[in-house]
């Protein structure tokens, strides 16, 4: 049994667990961290659900389901702090999931697959491409704040409306950067869902064996169930919890819930990297800050609208510089389309000061 299999099911223990502390009231730093540690298995069976069910679908169909359940959890955790008007700590995990992708889950990649081979290449060209989609990314959430902090008295009308025309564009962006992966220049993409469907299915069995369609969406059903009635514990407790421990919302937001939603990106990256498979591991990792940046983001200012607790694109500056350090250390190092142990821990490096940075920031 692979530890990815054994933390999925061992995990899952906290389930019960969080539940009980919320019916019993043993208090909301209890109920706050087992909580997360339950959303972190459920994650891993998300994303596992989606794989499987993306081989039985074929492999336009399944980059789509790849490409829509990838962050999944991260969206359902904002969407409820969203619903609970904490726009602050919503707009910080955006920053916090594009930096920890970008850093922590590039960086463990490279590192650990660094120690167990000396060289590892992957696809420069997709590099290239995610990356530049990424700097546009950083744009839309710079130039915002930036148009907010070098006026005086801009108007909230005038926020709102440059936030939702920035929005729109983002998510047309979005849009095509997945024809571009999935019709166009599919053929760049294709190694990862191959890989997929060899790590699901052992090799004497992946051309007579495929997984069952119905069992798998009813675990993507169940498995998302399970992780928005996990949000809304974890989210309930959120902010009682981290004032306790002495947190700011900005450093919760940008650290802790990454770390709790992302968990399944950062499990599978991992595992291809030391398996030698760089290409996937990379693709997975600026793939997932992608999508954060380009659909989750613009999605929720939206959402907000709708629901009546409007979130614009004015980010802290420090988040925004922050984002920009991300995608510049992030496209510095993958240009090549080679990677080492040294490169991963430059990259755990900037994650690391940044964190630090965020902590001690007065807020």
């Amino acid at each position: 049994m692979s530890i990815k299999n054994i933390i999925s099911l061992g995990l899952l223990v906290f389930i019960p667990i969080s539940i009980a502390a919320r019916y019993l009231e043993w208090g909301s730093l209890t109920i706050f961290i087992t909580s997360g540690i339950a959303i972190v298995p459920l994650a891993i069976w998300l994303s596992t659900a989606t794989e499987e069910v993306a081989i039985v679908t074929g492999s336009s169909i399944g980059a789509l389901l790849n490409a829509v359940f990838g962050n999944a959890t991260e969206l359902i955790i904002a969407l409820v702090a969203l619903k609970e008007g904490l726009v602050d700590i919503v707009k910080a995990s955006i920053t916090g999931s594009i930096i920890s992708n970008l850093l922590l889950a590039m960086g463990l990649a490279m590192l650990l697959g660094g120690l167990r081979y000396k060289e590892q290449d992957f696809q420069p060209v997709v590099a290239r491409v995610n990356g530049s989609s990424m700097t546009l990314a950083a744009i839309a959430i710079i130039l915002p704040t930036l148009v907010i902090e070098t006026s005086s008295g801009i108007e909230p009308v005038a926020i709102k409306n440059l936030s939702i025309a920035a929005a729109v564009v983002l998510i047309l962006v979005y849009g095509m950067t997945l024809l571009f992966s999935l019709k166009t220049h599919s053929y760049l993409y294709d190694v990862g869902l191959v890989d997929l469907e060899n790590e699901a299915q052992p090799k004497s069995e992946s051309s007579t064996h495929k997984p069952n369609l119905w069992l798998w969406v009813g675990v993507l059903a169940a498995a998302t169930l399970a992780v928005a009635y996990e949000s809304e514990l974890f989210v309930g407790q959120v902010e009682e919890a981290t004032a306790g421990l002495g947190l700011t919302p900005l450093f919760t937001g940008v650290v802790l819930l990454p770390l709790v939603g992302g968990a399944a990106e950062y499990v599978t990256a991992v595992r291809v990297a030391v398996k030698n498979n760089m290409d996937l591991s990379v693709s997975i990792a600026m793939g997932s800050s992608l999508l954060v940046a380009l659909f989750m983001a613009p999605v929720l200012v939206i959402v907000g609208q709708v629901i009546g607790q409007p979130m614009d694109l004015d980010f802290n500056p420090f988040e925004a510089v922050a984002v920009a350090i991300a995608v510049l250390v992030a496209n510095l190092i993958s240009l090549d389309g080679r990677s080492n142990w040294l490169e991963g821990t430059l990259l755990l490096a900037t994650y690391a000061v940044l964190g630090l940075a965020f902590y001690f920031h007065p807020v």
